[in-house]
């Protein structure tokens, strides 16, 4: 009996790649096939999804016939509420079988596992989610151990289906040690660490398939299936780069973001003075989101990367807007961390060309890394080197911890890797983007944002 398995992973919203991707689709979809997503495919700096409350993710699957989709941490970030709705929305099953709500109960429309029958083939599906750790009771959700949940359901339907198929969004160097040692699961579409296999590997019997990330793959699995016994026939991940997009795809896409757009363009607030932003200059914007950050985390510090954002504010806030100039769904960090590593990362910020570095990272929606920002203190430099830095007018003290407040990109020591050595991180459930709107209309912080704490020696020796 054949069988062929078509799938993406970590498309991560970027539909133009996914038009030319629902093309391939449709040109190598036959009687034998079904359709699966590994997660990560709705990203919410998407205006489309966050106007829809990710409606228009679902409607792009169901036009192209996905039989069912793994919850990736993608499909978490905008909160268990988001993703209920969803799944309870959508006529293709969302599969999870160790995700739960934070109080332990099932989240409406998500099943642990399915069983498809394709020409009398049964086809068991089940599928594990990353566990988001310190994020979990931000984002309202409770993970058990994944390996535990994909044998539990492999009992829970013996005799009732063929061949197991794991959809598995916790990322390849987790799959491989599954194959060993769980050998009732037969197929591994693997996904979360965005890896791309020219072709199926087979481990202990188990065939594994990534299609890489972005759209910018299709994943083909081609199966004979004789008496539970599954062999690889052929194998590939095809690139969507010189495929048409399809024009439903595209359709969709345009009615849902006009949608979108009438939701998010509803004026929340407008601006005492306008914010003004700069990848390399110390700008108001980003001085803004510093102040936010040390008020709402109640810490000594703020600090954050100008490249958090793609551009200022000037008049009006809305909900489009915050989308548009802040994308990234990064949240408020707070962690301890000595004086030392804070004038490291503070010194390494004055060179242009770390500023100007590509910021790609977790959950990092940016271009550019961009310059630090700080709120809760004052730095002195002759433009190349800290000469002193000053905490609450008193001088920072290399040995001593403090207390700062920024995101989780730079609590991980991305670009500025001298921030990673912290203790006591603690993250908050909302978004960057949420300290913009919460603090944009609060005269007292844009006047702190305008006062410049990046001090040129030269500058004071003409001051004093």
């Amino acid at each position: 009996m054949k069988l062929k398995i078509l799938h993406t992973n970590d498309v991560h919203s970027n539909f133009a790649n996914f038009a030319k991707v629902a093309t391939l689709i449709k040109q190598h979809k036959d009687e034998h096939t079904i359709v699966l997503e590994g997660g990560d495919f709705a990203d919410f700096r998407s205006i489309e999804l966050q106007g829809t409350r990710g409606i228009a993710a679902i409607e792009l699957l169901e036009n192209i016939g996905y039989d069912a989709l793994t919850i990736g941490n993608n499909e978490m970030f905008n909160g268990v509420d988001t993703l209920e709705h969803m799944a309870s929305s959508s006529s293709f099953p969302f599969i999870s079988n160790n995700l739960f709500k934070k109080d332990k109960t099932k989240i409406n429309g998500v099943h642990k596992s399915i069983i498809l029958e394709k020409n009398g083939l049964r086809i068991l599906v089940t599928g594990s989610s990353p566990n988001m750790d310190v994020f979990n009771d931000g984002l309202g959700i409770y993970m058990t151990d994944y390996k535990e949940a994909i044998i539990e359901e492999i009992k829970r339907n013996t005799g009732n289906y063929d061949i197991c198929v794991l959809l598995s969004h916790v990322g390849t160097f987790a799959d491989e040690p599954l194959a060993m040692e769980i050998p009732e699961i037969d197929i591994i579409i693997s996904a979360h660490d965005h890896k791309l296999f020219d072709k199926a590997k087979v481990i202990n019997n188990t065939i594994m398939n990534s299609a890489g990330n972005y759209g910018e793959h299709l994943g083909i699995l081609e199966l004979e299936i004789n008496e539970g016994k599954v062999e690889l026939i052929n194998s590939s991940t095809i690139s969507s780069t010189k495929a048409t997009k399809d024009e439903q795809v595209i359709s969709i896409l345009k009615t849902n973001k006009e949608k979108a757009i009438e939701v998010l363009s509803e004026p929340l607030y407008n601006l005492p003075q306008p914010l003004w932003h700069d990848v390399i200059e110390e700008n108001p914007m980003t001085n803004l989101i510093a102040e936010g950050l040390k008020d709402m985390l109640k810490c000594d510090i703020g600090l954050i990367n100008s490249g958090i954002c793609n551009a200022g504010i000037f008049h009006e806030m809305t909900r489009k807007k915050l989308i548009e100039i802040c994308p990234s769904p990064l949240n408020p960090t707070s962690f301890e961390i000595q004086g030392k590593y804070i004038k490291e990362a503070l010194e390494q910020s004055l060179d242009a060309q770390v500023c100007l570095a590509d910021g790609r990272g977790p959950g990092f929606r940016g271009k550019f890394a961009g310059r630090l920002h700080i709120a809760g203190a004052q730095i002195v430099h002759d433009g190349k080197n800290v000469q002193a830095v000053y905490v609450n007018d008193m001088p920072l003290e290399e040995e001593t911890w403090y207390a700062v407040a920024s995101s989780d990109f730079l609590q991980r020591g991305s670009i500025y890797e001298s921030l990673a050595n912290n203790r006591n991180e603690k993250y908050l459930a909302e978004e960057i983007k949420d300290v913009i709107r919460l603090y944009a209309d609060k005269e007292e912080f844009i006047e702190k944002a305008y006062v410049n704490r990046w001090k040129e020696r030269a500058e004071l020796e003409v001051l004093l």
